[in-house]
């Protein structure tokens, strides 16, 4: 796990060494344990290494293989140990006990379509000397980050937007990006970002470089696709078939020359990733493996004694962190300098204390239960979609199970429907609440994601597809990756092994939402691992922190730094603008824009 950086010049003159080091050092937090270049006729490569195979100097990049081909590689490729084997039948020989040596001779081996082969999480470029081209890519779901910038003088990429804001002539703010953000909250759902030309590689796409003529293609690798040959199984096979894929996932994530620990909100998906490894970990060493809990002082929302449950029947070492309101207020400039751009809620800061314990606690690799509720219908908002697909009584048998068998009422149920399922009504709601807008930004805000989001939920599979590529996923992993490497920690995803994905999409609704019950497949997969109620929890809470009295500790702050927004002010009509009349989430928006705005100095 590390970070990359590479500049091309499309001049043809020879990059400045000073030029590819700043940007290396201002990602050093990505890779504390060394690093290295590579400095080609026209482009130079960058690479900064946190230790995770391999500990030795032997794992050291930039890569070369066979005086052909030249590497930098952000991520893991988990599967590396079979490719290696598979590729010794053919000839290949190692030196280092790498999955960077590996991904060199796959390469070699399958050219391009490499990448086919991988169960992991990357974000590389690869200079092949032969074809003198650049050939990167990201991998499936985007876990790992891939920014570019692209104008007269140069192509130059990162794995974090600072490394790029010097390529910029200007920093300005990506008005539609910053609007939704606003508006509707909806984020990281293009390959936009919150700056104007800053642009991402898509997840599951190739980009190639050819550094003799400065044209280059992206293409697509990997599509999601759902399978028909699970839609008629019996939901026992289902079940049966998801723990197997699941535990394997978990396995192949264990593998690691450092301490695995992993991340324990107490809700179903961490929990269940913490009784797949705990298990594994015990059978290997009989070590305990660590988790990590953040417990907040809001009872509502504070879901340690959950937690406590599953670390005393999984047999783990918990470790609670309980960061206190001058600990989110010390830490809210870091945390916005660390994601770079304005993100969804203070959780992320919650989230920022847990990784920042697995370092101190040199758990240099943590597992996460992101993707369980993408992948497997986990949230509330699924309900409409899920049962505008039945008919008749059935239909009603499902409405009244969903309200049974969730946190929400009937009531509320109702007003999912009404509010998921239209999009005049639904932003138009949206512009009511956000009238303290100025008319000439709000009465033309229009969203096209918006749109495309209200349309899927005429079709649960669509919906679940838009989800994890545009509308949900991509954010939460966003959040992940830099909070994880801010703290040089590597965070790793069972539910996102892609097998794991495409089994979850490609399973009967009927199974994913049963009875009420969300994620029913995965409840029953893992019953006999965790206590019942943990696994039968209706009370779904997220990763919250506690909002309310963070946010009001720090509410001076917040509309001083509002009011001095010299972007805001061109948003805002100030005439019709009562921070108090605001809900937390708007008031939050608000405040993360101006703070955004005054670290990275950006304009309207």
């Amino acid at each position: 796990m590390c970070g990359i950086s590479g500049i091309i010049k499309r001049d043809n003159s020879t990059v400045d060494f000073q030029q590819i080091k700043n940007m290396n050092d201002s990602i050093r937090h990505r890779g504390p344990d060394g690093e290295g270049f590579f400095m080609g006729d026209n482009f130079a490569f960058g690479h900064r290494r946190l230790s995770i195979l391999d500990l030795s100097e032997d794992g050291s990049q930039p890569m070369e293989y066979q005086s052909e081909n030249i590497i930098v590689f952000n991520g893991e490729v988990y599967n590396y140990i079979e490719l290696r084997e598979e590729l010794k039948k053919e000839g290949y020989t190692f030196n280092t006990h790498t999955d960077t040596e590996v991904l060199l001779a796959a390469y070699d081996f399958w050219g391009e379509k490499c990448v086919e082969r991988f169960n992991g999480m990357w974000s590389f470029v690869l200079f092949d000397k032969k074809q003198n081209k650049l050939f990167a890519s990201r991998d499936r779901f985007g876990v790992k980050p891939f920014y570019y910038v692209l104008n007269e003088e140069v192509f130059a990429f990162g794995s974090e937007i600072r490394q790029l804001i010097p390529f910029l002539k200007e920093t300005k703010a990506n008005r539609q990006v910053l609007l939704d953000y606003l508006i509707i909250g909806i984020e990281e759902y293009t390959n936009d970002t919150f700056f104007q030309n800053i642009l991402k590689l898509e997840q599951g796409s190739n980009l190639v470089y050819d550094l003799s003529t400065h044209e280059y293609k992206i293409s697509e690798f990997y599509s999601l696709k759902i399978s028909e040959k699970h839609k008629s199984i019996s939901e026992k096979k289902a079940v049966d078939l998801y723990e197997n894929q699941l535990n394997e996932s978990v396995t192949l994530r264990m593998r690691s020359d450092v301490e695995v620990g992993v991340c324990l909100s107490g809700g179903l998906d961490s929990s269940s990733i913490t009784a797949l490894s705990s298990q594994f970990l015990r059978n290997l060493s009989n070590d305990k493996i660590k988790a990590i809990h953040a417990k907040v002082d809001e009872k509502q929302i504070d879901e340690s004694n959950f937690a406590i449950k599953v670390a005393e029947h999984t047999d783990s070492e918990l470790i609670l962190v309980q960061p206190k309101i001058d600990d989110f207020i010390s830490s809210i400039d870091e945390v916005i300098q660390t994601q770079e751009e304005p993100f969804g809620s203070p959780s992320i800061i919650l989230q920022h204390f847990v990784l920042k314990e697995a370092r101190k606690r040199k758990c240099l690799v943590m597992l996460d239960g992101q993707g369980g509720d993408e992948t497997l219908l986990g949230y509330e908002r699924y309900y409409p979609a899920f049962l505008l697909k039945k008919k008749g009584l059935k239909r009603i048998k499902e409405f009244i199970n969903s309200s049974k068998n969730s946190k929400l009422s009937k009531t509320e149920l109702i007003k999912y429907f009404v509010y998921f399922t239209n999009y005049k009504q639904r932003i138009k709601y949206l512009k009511k609440r956000n009238n303290f807008i100025k008319n000439s930004v709000l009465t033309n805000f229009d969203s096209p994601i918006l749109k495309e989001l209200t349309s899927k939920y005429k079709d649960i599979d669509q919906l679940q597809k838009l989800e994890i590529k545009k509308t949900q996923l991509p954010h939460l992993l966003k959040y992940e990756d830099k909070n994880s490497m801010a703290n040089s920690v590597e965070t790793r995803l069972p539910f996102l092994d892609y097998r794991c994905v495409e089994l979850a999409i490609s399973l009967p609704n009927e199974y994913k939402i049963k009875e009420g019950w969300t994620k029913n497949v995965l409840r029953k997969a893992i019953d006999s691992h965790l206590p019942k109620e943990v696994v039968w929890r209706k009370d779904k809470l997220g990763f919250n922190a506690p909002e309310k009295k963070w946010l009001e500790a720090h509410k001076l702050e917040m509309k001083t730094t509002i009011n001095n927004s010299e972007l805001l002010n061109e948003i805002i009509n100030k005439n019709n603008f009562n921070f108090e009349s605001l809900d937390l989430r708007t008031q939050w928006r608000l405040f993360n824009i101006a703070k955004w705005e005054q670290i990275f100095n950006v304009k309207w």
